[in-house]
Formats: structure tokens, C-alpha cells, sequence
């Protein structure tokens, strides 16, 4: 690989390892500005050395001697660094001096992060997780091509520039094909995986530095949508007479109504109703992006479409409660439905799970551990995301308070 890269050599004395009076001379390589530096085998009298130059100075044999050994040192480093430039292998100081010394010290880059990383996620990670890491790869090998000329990059050459170059790149690029430019919070998550995978490789020892040190993440935060009770009824009786519409808006009605997530309720299968001590029957499953028990109560409006669908031949041949549809139809779909119920939000099957947590729980009276419990959350912070935006069971709470205090 070859970059548009500057190159140069200069001898130094270093005065602070004299010995007997003679300070070692190093070569200092540099390339692209970065700096690398070589002990070499000779010593010179400091009044014998000229800084400027980088060579002896005088007409003694042995300030010749000096000046003939540098020469060969020029040529040598010279010829490793034209080397890499052949093998089209990238290019840094340290290689050079690598090469060399004849180092066979290993270097990692980018790339076999990305190897490595993915390679060893795939028992950590859901694929609906990892999946996200391959697209913040390949825009960091967008990033490298035009940044750098290069596909890969060394990772002991990460520093704080190279993560805020990234996170502009990111703020200025405009996709060529369907997909909107990135959001902030769109930006600062493939900032945040960047920073996790360079986290694995501090771990691992494979770098040295921490580029993210002085680096501040800017997360905006963002008031999560929900349907209001006019619009979640409007929805649940609207007649659509096309059986997709149908199918999408019964399963996003029963996710209002079980907080479950698009992948969960996916996922549902017949054995996962059970009959609890109390006679009615339960949800008991497990999240798919934590694998954490969730057990639910089923209210009547969820048990309706429940039976509804007990009998239906997709979902049956599947071994599923639902037939199967894509995330990207339920998502399209979604967005015709609420035309068709003059809805003007952005309706997305998550929203469900949002109209869960607060049109149907919250607003009604369940207390928000009871609610974080049945949506699988692991940290209730993540619940009460939903609990500010909850106006009128505020202003319910709010006429209680005030008609207990005129009495």
C-alpha cells in the first residue's frame, strides 16, 4: 500500500548518554511527520559534531571514519524505506526502522482489529448488534481512502486527530444511495463502537496509546415517540381490508399491549403462553438482545389478537405465533397505516413498544419497576427515559393533589 508520504533522515548526538566524553549518535527517521529514532554503533567528541549538518566536522581520520559509517546508515534506511514503498506495505517511521534493524516485531492495524474483533464477537454479540460494527468498518475504510490515500492504517498511529477527523468525515458524508445523512446521535454511535473496538486492542496490548483520552462524546438527548390513547384506538379500529395492513397492525397493537420488541414478537412461539397460578395466561420468553427474562401479563386486547391467530396457517408452518414478515415491510407498512388513521407521526413498530411503557402502563397508574421489569430493561434509568413524558398522568397526579388539599 503507498501513501502520499514525506521521508527524511538526520543524524543527532544525544548529550545526555554521554560516556567518556563522547556522545552516541542516532538517526532520526521521519515520515509524514512522525519520528522514529535508531541507535547507532558510533560516538563522537561533541566538538567534533555539527547539530546543523548531522555529520562530524574536521579532517581527522577518524571524523572520516564517522561521516563514511553515516553514509552507509543513509543508504540502508533509505533502501528499507523505498522496500515498504515496493511491497506496497504502509508506510511509518517505525516500519522503517523495523525493517532496518531486522525487527520481526509484530505490528498490528485496523484491518486485523476488525479480524480479530469480529472473529470473537460472534459468541458476545447478537448478529442485530455486530451487524451495526460492519457498517461503522466500512466507514472508517471510506474515511482511510480519502483521509489517507489508504485502506489500513497502523493503530500506534490513532491519536485524538484521527477520532475527530473521523467524526467530521461522518457529520459531512452524504450517502449516494436511499439512506439519510447521519443525526448526531447517528454519528456518535459509530464514534462509540470506533472506541470500544480500540478498547480491545488497548486490552490486548496491541496499542499503547488511548486516542479517545481527552475526547468528549456529544449524546443529544431526544424525546422518545409514543401513540396517544386517540391515536393507538384509532389503529385498533381502523378497517383496512387488505390483509397485510391487517397482519402488521395486529401485531403492532399486541406489542402496545406486551411492550415485546419487533425481533421478540418475531420470535414468539405457541409455547411461550403459558397458564400462570392465577389461571390467565402469561408471556414467558427471553429478550433476544439480552437474553434476560421476561414474563407478561396478557391483558384482554392482547389475548384477542392472540386467539385470532391461533388457527393461522403461516404462522403454524413457522412454529410461530405470527407469519413471518421483514423488519423493513412492517416498518413500510406502518407508515401506510398511519396515513390511512391521519396519523402524522413517524410510525415505527418500535414506537410500540414506547406506546407500552407510557400510554398503556405509566399513564395508568404502574409503577415504573413493575414496567421496567415486563420490558426487560437491566438498569431502571433506562425506564424512566419513558416516565418524562407522561403529561397526563402528571396532570391526573397533579388534580389528586390539589383536590386533597382544598378539602
Amino acid at each position: 500500500m503507498q501513501t502520499s508520504q514525506s521521508f527524511g533522515i538526520h543524524f543527532t548526538t544525544r548529550p545526555d548518554k554521554a560516556k567518556d566524553g563522547k556522545e552516541p549518535i542516532y538517526a532520526c527517521v521521519t515520515v509524514n511527520r512522525q519520528r522514529a529514532y535508531i541507535a547507532l554503533k558510533q560516538n563522537v567528541d561533541p566538538k567534533n559534531w555539527d547539530s546543523g549538518k548531522g555529520t562530524a566536522k574536521g579532517n581527522k581520520d577518524e571524523v572520516k571514519s564517522i561521516n563514511n559509517y553515516l553514509e552507509e546508515v543513509r543508504l540502508a534506511i533509505g533502501s528499507s524505506y523505498k522496500e515498504l514503498q515496493l511491497k506496497r506495505k504502509m508506510l511509518s517511521a517505525k516500519a522503517v526502522k523495523d525493517l532496518y534493524l531486522g525487527a520481526e516485531q509484530e505490528v498490528y492495524s485496523m484491518s486485523r482489529l476488525f479480524s480479530y474483533h469480529n472473529e470473537s464477537s460472534t459468541t458476545d454479540l447478537k448478529w442485530s448488534t455486530l451487524k451495526h460494527y460492519y457498517v461503522t468498518q466500512r466507514y472508517l475504510i471510506k474515511f482511510l481512502n480519502i483521509q489517507f490515500n489508504a485502506s489500513d492504517i497502523y493503530l500506534h498511529q490513532l491519536d485524538y486527530k484521527f477520532v475527530k477527523d473521523f467524526e467530521v468525515f461522518l457529520r459531512n458524508h452524504k450517502p449516494k444511495d436511499h439512506q439519510k445523512p447521519l443525526n448526531n446521535n447517528g454519528v456518535m454511535k459509530h464514534i462509540i463502537r470506533l472506541k470500544k473496538m480500540v478498547n480491545l486492542a488497548h486490552n490486548l496490548q496491541w496499542i499503547s496509546n488511548d486516542p479517545f483520552a481527552t475526547y468528549k462524546l456529544k449524546i443529544q438527548k431526544v424525546n422518545r415517540e409514543q401513540l396517544s390513547e386517540v391515536e393507538l384506538k384509532a389503529i385498533e379500529e381502523k378497517k383496512f381490508g387488505i390483509e397485510r395492513l391487517e397482519m402488521v397492525r395486529d401485531m403492532f397493537v399486541f406489542c402496545c399491549y406486551t411492550g415485546l420488541s419487533f425481533v421478540d414478537v418475531s420470535n414468539l412461539e405457541p409455547e411461550h403462553i403459558v397458564t400462570g397460578a392465577d389461571g390467565d395466561r402469561w408471556i414467558r420468553t427471553c429478550r433476544e438482545k439480552t437474553l434476560i427474562p421476561v414474563i407478561v401479563p396478557l391483558l384482554p386486547k392482547a389475548l384477542t389478537i392472540l386467539d385470532k391467530y391461533k388457527d393461522n396457517e403461516r404462522a403454524l408452518y413457522d412454529g410461530r405465533v405470527f407469519p413471518k414478515i421483514s423488519n423493513q415491510k412492517v416498518n413500510s407498512y406502518l407508515k401506510e397505516i398511519a396515513d390511512r388513521c391521519d396519523i402524522l407521526k413517524n410510525v415505527t413498530f418500535h414506537i410500540a413498544r414506547h406506546t407500552f411503557a407510557t400510554t398503556v402502563t405509566l399513564s395508568n397508574g404502574v409503577p415504573i419497576e413493575t414496567v421496567s421489569k415486563i420490558l426487560g430493561h437491566t438498569k431502571i434509568t433506562t425506564t424512566q427515559i419513558y416516565a418524562k413524558v407522561v403529561e397526563r398522568k402528571l396532570k391526573e397526579d397533579m388534580k389528586m393533589l390539589q383536590s386533597k388539599l382544598s378539602h
